[in-house]
Order: C-alpha cells, then sequence, then structure tokens
C-alpha cells in the first residue's frame, strides 16, 4: 500500500473534538501506509504510523481515535521520543490526543539514552508526571535475559518531569540479581537534571593515619547561581566535615573549602583550614581579587591529603589596566608549613602598591615609561637583625627606549633609565634608619635576525644578539629582601639587570651575548635553541654561585625547546662553566594525546649557602594517564629524590566504566617524614553509579552482549 502523509487538521470537520485540541496547540502532522474515516466519528491509521506533534514523535503499528472518548488507541510496537530527550516505549497505550496523559501497558521509559525503567504500566497525567508500577530501574545493559549488574526494583516510581526527578517507594537495590539494600521511600534526581540537591557519589579511603574510613558528600543547591557540599569524613581514628561553597555573580565568581577535624593525631584541640578565592570586575576596568589559605598547623594539609605546599599565601588585590597605564595594589600574608621555618620571620605580611604610565614624547621618539611603587616587608618578630627586620621601600623612575631598523635588517634599540628610592628600616642594627638611592642607567640591544625558508616549506630563522649596558648605584647599603633568589634562563638572558626585585641591582659595565635559532615545518615539527653569556666589568657578590651570575664572567647558558607531532614535546635549560661542568639544570617531556597524557621532569640545583641549600637537590617527577581503551584506564605518578636515593612519593590509579558503573581505585604512598608529618600509604575506593547522577549526558561506553 503506498505511503502518503496527512495533516489531521484536515479531519478537523469530521472530528470536532481533535480539531479543538488542535487549534489550541498547534496541528499534528501524521505518516501512515494507509488512513481512513469511519462513521465521521473515527480515524484509523494503519501500517507504520508516524505522529508529529509539538516536538514529540510517535511511532505505532496503527492508532485509532475514537471522536466520541477523545482518545487515542494506540497498538505496538510503541515508541514515543520527546523534546527533552525522554523515551517511551510500550505494547499498547491509551493516550489523548496531545500525547500527553494516558495508560501505556508493558511499557519501558528512558530518559538520556541512559537510565532505563521498565514496568508493567505506566500512567501519564498532567502532561508532567509517569507513574510507573512493579519497576526495574538499571542503566546497565541486560544480555541474555539475565540480571544486570545492578537494578533497583520498585512498587511504585514517580517521574516528575518538571522537576526532573524520580520517587520511589519500597524499592530493593540488587547487585547481579542479589538484593542488597531495601529503602521505603528515596528521591533521586534523573539524568537530565544538571543540579539537584542530593548525594553525591561516596568514596572509601583507608590510609595508615587515621583507619578506613568513607565520605559521603551531600550537595546542596542554593539557587541558580549557590551551591554547597558537605561531605562528613567518618575513620577509627578521625571525624571530618568537608564544606565547599560556590558562588556566580554578575561580575565575578567566590568559591570557598575547608574541613574541620576531631582526630587522636591532636585529640587535645580542633584542627582545621580554609582556603577561598574571588574576582571580581568593577567599574572603568578595576579588578579586585583576593586569596585565602590557612591552616590550624603545618601538617594537617598532608595528614588529610589536601595539598603539599611550603608556605599558605592570602593576598588582596586591586587592579585595573588600560591602554596607556597600569595600576595594582596588594596586600600579602605567608604562613609556613616547613618545619626549618618561623613564620615571624619570613616576613609573613608584605604589602605593595605601584603605579606605571606610558608615554610618547613627540620630541625624542620611542616610548617613556613613569613609574612609582611603594612597598613594606613587616615582620611580628621583635628579636633585632634578620629575624625581626622591618623595611619600607618608596620608589620613582622613568625608563626611555627606542628602536631602529639599520642597513640590511640589523635592529637596534636604546635605552636610559634612572630610578631613586628611599628606604626606612627597623630592628636592624646593620641598616637602621633612612637610606636613599639613585640609579642611572643606560643601554643598547642590536638584533640581526637571518631567515630562510627551505625547499619541503621549512622556515628557519637565526638571530645573533648583542646586548651592551652601563649602571651605578649611588646612595647607601640596604636590606635584600625581593631578590634572595636569581634565576638565569632564556626568559631573562639579555636583560641588564637579573635581579627580580628593587633591592640589588647590577652595576658597572657589562656585555651580553647570545644566539637564537627556531625552525618550523609544515608537519607541525618545531624546534628552539638558545645560547649566551653574560661578561662584566666587576663581580656582583650579591649573585650567588649557584645562580650562574657569579664573577666576572657567567656561565653559558643553554636552553632548547622541541615540539614533535602528536603531541610530543620536549623543553630543557641548563648552565656550564668554562669546563663545561653542568650548574642548574631542568628538563621536561610531555607526550599528549586522545589515549596517553605523560609528563615528566628533572631538576638539579647544586649546593649553595646564600640559597638556604645545604645539600644538591636532585629529582624527577612522572605522572601518567593512559586510557587503555573506553573502559579501562590507569594513572601512575611519582617523585624520586636522586640526591637522597629515596623515593619522596608513589602513587597509581586504575578506572573502570561501561554504561552503568564507574570504579576508581587509587593507591599513593608518602615517604617524606619531619617533625609534624610521618610516612603513610593511603588507599581510595570511588564507586558511581550512572544514569542517577546530575547532569550526565549518557555518553558511556555501552557493554556488548555476547553469546
Amino acid at each position: 500500500m503506498r505511503r502518503f502523509a496527512a495533516l489531521l487538521a484536515l479531519c478537523a470537520a469530521l472530528l470536532p473534538g481533535l480539531a479543538a485540541a488542535q487549534t489550541q496547540t498547534g496541528a499534528a502532522t501524521m505518516v501512515a501506509d494507509s488512513v481512513r474515516i469511519e462513521g465521521g466519528q473515527r480515524l484509523i491509521a494503519t501500517g507504520n504510523v508516524e505522529v508529529l506533534y509539538m516536538g514529540t514523535r510517535l511511532s505505532a503499528g496503527a492508532i485509532r481515535y475514537d471522536a466520541a472518548t477523545d482518545r487515542l488507541l494506540i497498538e505496538g510496537p510503541i515508541y514515543v521520543a520527546q523534546p527533552d530527550g525522554t523515551v517511551l516505549t510500550a505494547n499498547s497505550a491509551t493516550l489523548d490526543p496531545q500525547l500527553q496523559n494516558g495508560i501505556l501497558d508493558g511499557a519501558r521509559l528512558i530518559l538520556q539514552q541512559q537510565l532505563q525503567l521498565a514496568a508493567n504500566r505506566i500512567e501519564r497525567s498532567e502532561g508532567r508526571y509517569s507513574d510507573l508500577y512493579r519497576v526495574v530501574a538499571t542503566a546497565c545493559e541486560v544480555c541474555n535475559g539475565g540480571p544486570p549488574l545492578w537494578e533497583i526494583r520498585a512498587r511504585h516510581v514517580t517521574h516528575d518531569q518538571a522537576e526532573q526527578q524520580l520517587y520511589f517507594e519500597d524499592a530493593q537495590f540488587r547487585i547481579a540479581g542479589i538484593p542488597v539494600l531495601w529503602v521505603p521511600r528515596m528521591r533521586l534526581p534523573d539524568p537530565t537534571l544538571k543540579r539537584a540537591t542530593g548525594l553525591l557519589v561516596p568514596s572509601v579511603r583507608s590510609n595508615d593515619t587515621f583507619g578506613t574510613g568513607i565520605k559521603l558528600p551531600y550537595f546542596i543547591t542554593l539557587g541558580d547561581s549557590r551551591d554547597l557540599t558537605l561531605t562528613p569524613y567518618l575513620a577509627p581514628r578521625t571525624t571530618t566535615l568537608e564544606a565547599r561553597y560556590r558562588q556566580a555573580f554578575t561580575n565575578g565568581t567566590l568559591e570557598a573549602k575547608g574541613a574541620i577535624s576531631r582526630d587522636q593525631i591532636l585529640s587535645d584541640r580542633w584542627r582545621g583550614y580554609l582556603f577561598a578565592n574571588g574576582a571580581f570586575k568593577l567599574r572603568d576596568s578595576w579588578q579586585l581579587s583576593f586569596d585565602v589559605q590557612s591552616a590550624t598547623d603545618k601538617a594537617y594539609l598532608l595528614d588529610y591529603g589536601y595539598a603539599n605546599l611550603d608556605r599558605l599565601q592570602s593576598n588582596l588585590g586591586l587592579t585595573r589596566v588600560t591602554d596607556h597605564s597600569f595600576f595594582t595594589a596588594e596586600a600579602l600574608y605567608f604562613q609556613t608549613q616547613s618545619d626549618t621555618e618561623v613564620n615571624a620571620s619570613l616576613p609573613p605580611v608584605v604589602t605593595s602598591l605601584h603605579y606605571q604610565r606610558r608615554l610618547t614624547p613627540g620630541a625624542i621618539g620611542g616610548t617613556l615609561t613613569l613609574d612609582a611603587g611603594a612597598e613594606a616587608f613587616v615582620r611580628t618578630s621583635t628579636t633585632p637583625g634578620d629575624a625581626g627586620r622591618d623595611v619600607a621601600r618608596l620608589g620613582l623612575g622613568a625608563d626611555w627606549r627606542r628602536s631602529w631598523m639599520l642597513p640590511a635588517g640589523v635592529l637596534v634599540e636604546l635605552h636610559g633609565g634612572l630610578d631613586a628610592a628611599a628606604y626606612r628600616t627597623a630592628q636592624d642594627p646593620a641598616y637602621d634608619g633612612l637610606t636613599g638611592r639613585l640609579t642611572p642607567s643606560l643601554g643598547a640591544t642590536l638584533r640581526w635576525p637571518l631567515m630562510r625558508q627551505q625547499s619541503g616549506g621549512a622556515v628557519q630563522i637565526l638571530e645573533p644578539v648583542l646586548a651592551l649596558g652601563w649602571s651605578r648605584l649611588i646612595g647607601g647599603d640596604v636590606a635584600n629582601e625581593d631578590s634572595t633568589r636569581v634565576e638565569f634562563d632564556e626568559g631573562n638572558l639579555f636583560d641588564l639587570n637579573h635581579f627580580p626585585g628593587d633591592d640589588r641591582v647590577e652595576t658597572g659595565a657589562r656585555a651580553i651575548a647570545g644566539l637564537a635559532w627556531s625552525t618550523q615545518a609544515p608537519g607541525g615539527w618545531g624546534a628552539r635553541l638558545t645560547f649566551g653569556r653574560v661578561f662584566r666589568q666587576d663581580a656582583n657578590a650579591d649573585l650567588s654561585s649557584s645562580s650562574g651570575l657569579s664573577g666576572t664572567r657567567s656561565d653559558w647558558l643553554v636552553a632548547g625547546q622541541f615540539d614533535l607531532p602528536r603531541g610530543f614535546a620536549l623543553d630543557g635549560r641548563a648552565l656550564f662553566d668554562d669546563g663545561f661542568t653542568p650548574g642548574k639544570s631542568e628538563a621536561r617531556i610531555n607526550w599528549q594525546n586522545s589515549r596517553v597524557d605523560l609528563t615528566g621532569s628533572y631538576v638539579w640545583l647544586p649546593t649553595d649557602p646564600a640559597e638556604a641549600r645545604s645539600a644538591p637537590v636532585s629529582e624527577w617527577t612522572f605522572n601518567g594517564d593512559y586510557k587503555i581503551n573506553d573502559i579501562w584506564s590507569v594513572n601512575v605518578n611519582g617523585q624520586y629524590d636522586i640526591a637522597a636515593r629515596s623515593p619522596t612519593s608513589a602513587g597509581f590509579g586504575i578506572g573502570w566504566q561501561n554504561e552503568c558503573v564507574t570504579v576508581e581505585l587509587s593507591v599513593s604512598r608518602r615517604y617524606t617524614s619531619s617533625t609534624t608529618v610521618q610516612p603513610a600509604t593511603d588507599v581510595g575506593l570511588t564507586v558511581g553509579l550512572n544514569g542517577f547522577s546530575a547532569g550526565r549526558s549518557g555518553q558511556t561506553v555501552r557493554s556488548r552482549c555476547t553469546n
């Protein structure tokens, strides 16, 4: 029989009741092999029937509409797909013309292509409720008539389509067909819901410190822009409550997380931590940000595995950036987590204020940058000297730069600067009082970039660089607060002052010679190499031996980066003296694609008392994630102290998932010890049931049934 399309609205003259419904809510479209009218009261469609109505699509073997009862009698197999992704299947059904209310026999409700609920009967009412009777709910593939991996059997389930919730009555949870838990009533979100109040996936944690415990996170929605997560952690030797609060504003975000504990490590007091951060955009390009990091004791974060930090930093900052100016004000508070540091002598309180303005003077050309700044370093200790010194600094500066291009493509940049500063030092006999300093400087940089293109399309650039400079320090000596650690790398190779702060400057005449080479191929292959060295008239005693910059000639800096196709990258840098003995060195390798994410790094730092390093540091770290297939994944990480010939930490994790279950198992070991923390092993297990978590998209891997 020839298939044809017909609008149900065309039958309105014969079926007034159906026409009224169509007029109120819009027309339906029906496609069938055969459509006929009987007795002026019944419409009968048979053979491959499809109805499209208000975004809902219905497929059936036959549909009969009776105007007297205003009902659709539908013969199966029936398939109903709704706009929100909900799917209904049934053997037979009686529905209203809007396909919203009625009864479906031998039915199955499928949500987000993941959670399926099979029932003897489904009753649809008010266009939003589905009442299911004698229900089996699961997200697992059912193979060969056997029981699924997990299922929930219930006498009655109500699905509220508007609230996106499932209400179970007389529910029994089964694993592989075996009953393990009975619940008289419970509410769970359906997978179409993005955010819902309720329990999240629990996890089991076992370690040497607290024993075997369980975490039960509970998520609480506080409107569309706020939420709170409370996680009780119960173990034999601790009782802990974790919390996380998040809020989104029209001009920023706020997040705070923390925990409070009572355990057997420090049984006489409460322990805890608080981390919070926020960022807000204000008027006229102003930005306000803050971070809070605090813990009750140095060992708490490590004991509970929340963080591994040497220092906690809290700050409050105000920033404004425009096309020609920059302003920032910041207050910081540091809290040491190291056994070798005293918090009162860090200094714990640092404040700074900085303003910079860029001008383009027409008389001399180039760019003139004016800046003003103020800093304060405050120690809470009253001990004179380094332990209790307080310093305040006020500075003004001007820097002028202009560039030219000479014949043959040589680029020349000239610059000159003048910085003035006043220091006020207290509680240190070596620097007490007011000290003024003036630092004039001159410099020139010459670059000659040479480029060639190879026949295969690769482009190579060779750039010799020569930088010349001179500066002089006029005034008294001041304490060194902001330039105690000096790094020498490709980022500051051609800088005429390598100190990171203002308390120390390089003086005298100096020259920097270097060479940079880079290549980029069409296939994604690329590389860059940088060589360079600093020559100076006078040695600077403030540059430590391991910095690579001490003496009148610096170490050779060699740095390289390589990017290969398929996500492979390697970069490293090292310092070498005239005897080619390596100094500070580091290397990093990364391989990343759809299945692999591997990162390894190595660092070598020689002994340097000036940087509080009494022994060399030599260690490597490794972290690898490998997705074996769509079901299995593994993770390995570790840190090894080569100098001490012992591991620092190690970890292993394995994950397994299918369409209905996600399992994650992790094992980690911390080998380091101190007066506040001891070595510990931690084991974690998380089992999640897919199908009920809010926001699930259903894009999980489905099992394959085999005979």
